[in-house]
This record gives structure tokens, C-alpha cells and sequence, in this order.
């Protein structure tokens, strides 16, 4: 072989590797180029879904916010209903006290009472110990008042 025959062979094997290396940084820059776009594609969708998580959080936070605010007022009515029925247990104890007043002042009214039957006083009290006198289970009634004339 002759030397230009070697000169043109190196020469195009340069030129081979040369356009071979010229075409490997295109695709490589090409595919650089694929992937940052990629990547940008794939922040707008996250930045979406960002926006879509957030709002889920801030309804799931108001949510929390009016359940807080439900149990604090379920707590309140519950304290409210334990103060009401501590107040109908003190009414009712002191109604009981006063109806145990009106009716020994019956009673007293009974024995002094010339007219009073106390024989029957005796069994309707055993029969309506805490019916207040004067009532359809209570037997008997107030005496009548004696009228002028």
C-alpha cells in the first residue's frame, strides 16, 4: 500500500470518528434536552397537585375546626343539661320538703278540727302518704270552711 492510500484511510477513519462523535453530543444533547422538558412537565402537573392538596388540607382543617367547635358545644349542652338536672333534684327535694309541711299543717289542721274525721284521716294518709291532699288519688280534701249566718 502506498502512503497517500494510508494518508486517505487515517483520514477518513478521523473523519468517521469525528462525524460519529459529532452525532453521539447531538443525540446526547437531544435526549438532555427530552429529559428537561420531561421534568418540567412533570413540575406543572406536581405544582397542580399541589394546588389540589392544598385545598384538600384546608377543607380537612376546617372540617377538624367545626368538629372541635361541635364537641366544645356538645360539651357545653352536656354541662348545661348536668346544671338543669342538678337544679330539678334541688326543686324537687325542696318540693318534697314543702309538701311534707303543708301536710302536717293538714294534719294539725285534722286534729284540732272538732268536725275531722281522724279515723279516716288515718287510712287515706296510708293510702296517699305523698299525694298532695285534695287530689283525685288523695281521698280526702280540705275541710270545708264553716259560713257565717
Amino acid at each position: 500500500m502506498t502512503t497517500s492510500t494510508i494518508v486517505w484511510i487515517v483520514v477518513v477513519v478521523v473523519a468517521a470518528a469525528l462525524l460519529s462523535a459529532a452525532l453521539a453530543w447531538v443525540a446526547r444533547k437531544k435526549r438532555t434536552e427530552h429529559h428537561r422538558v420531561q421534568a418540567g412537565d412533570i413540575r406543572a402537573k406536581a405544582v397542580e397537585q399541589s394546588h389540589k392538596v392544598g385545598q384538600r388540607e384546608a377543607l380537612a382543617d376546617e372540617t377538624a375546626a367545626k368538629a372541635r367547635a361541635a364537641q366544645a358545644e356538645a360539651e357545653a349542652m352536656a354541662a348545661h343539661a348536668a346544671g338543669l338536672q342538678h337544679q330539678a333534684q334541688a326543686r324537687r327535694t325542696d318540693a318534697a320538703t314543702s309538701r311534707g309541711e303543708v301536710n302536717r299543717q293538714f294534719e294539725r289542721a285534722d286534729k284540732i278540727d272538732p268536725d275531722s274525721d281522724t279515723s279516716a284521716t288515718a287510712r287515706d294518709e296510708s293510702e296517699t302518704r305523698d299525694a298532695p291532699r285534695g287530689t283525685p288519688t288523695g281521698k280526702q280534701g280540705r275541710p270545708p270552711m264553716p259560713r257565717a249566718g
